[in-house]
């Protein structure tokens, strides 16, 4: 596995969220918060593994580059994912969890299983590992700049597309790296 990726997809799909982490960390105590993103996170990633693993059992792995759509269209498509960011629920980490669940599910699922597909399932476990340590390190941190106005401002300003961005160079990897591009090479 190659934890770069890893790293930027987690970043990657997860910056819309980070905004919303500054307002549930106010609401909720750093625990509860912490709980809730990381039970989501690790929901997420384990469902993107298993379909990559489907997938990866019936196709090819030059059509699995073909995944690395699922990013590209992710950057480019109208979204309103923070209309849906309010689930009030009495148990604060599960409130956080269907908050995360219900933002991020849909971006999360397509672009952690392109890049997922092709782990195996012993190096999955270290993925989970490595992600989880990120959520953890990226709750601490934002809980650190929570009160810093700048950070609210850069992300009000640069947030949707930086992770745009990211999604696509996301997409073009998975393409590359799935061999989906010699492939195509390899007809013409």
């Amino acid at each position: 596995m190659h934890y770069g990726l890893l790293a930027v997809t987690f970043l990657s799909v997860n910056l819309d969220f980070f905004f919303i982490l500054l307002f549930l960390l106010r609401r909720y105590r750093l625990t509860q918060v912490l709980i809730g993103y990381l039970i989501g996170v690790l929901l997420l990633v384990t469902a993107s593994f298993a379909a990559g693993k489907v997938l990866a059992a019936l196709l090819p792995e030059w059509l699995l580059g073909l995944l690395g759509l699922l990013p590209i269209w992710l950057a480019f498509r109208a979204d309103d994912d923070e209309a849906n960011a309010d689930h009030p629920n009495p148990m604060p980490w599960f409130s956080v969890m269907l908050t995360y669940l219900s933002v991020c599910a849909g971006c999360n699922l397509a672009i952690f299983l392109p890049v997922l597909a092709g782990v195996a399932l012993p190096d999955f476990g270290l993925t989970l590992l490595f992600i989880a340590g990120l959520t953890v390190l990226v709750v601490l941190l934002i809980h650190q700049i929570a009160e810093l106005s700048i950070v609210t401002r850069v992300m009000d300003r640069f947030g949707a597309p930086l992770m745009k961005a990211c999604y696509v160079l996301i997409g073009l990897y998975v393409f590359w790296d799935s061999g989906l591009i010699d492939h195509v090479r390899g007809w013409l």
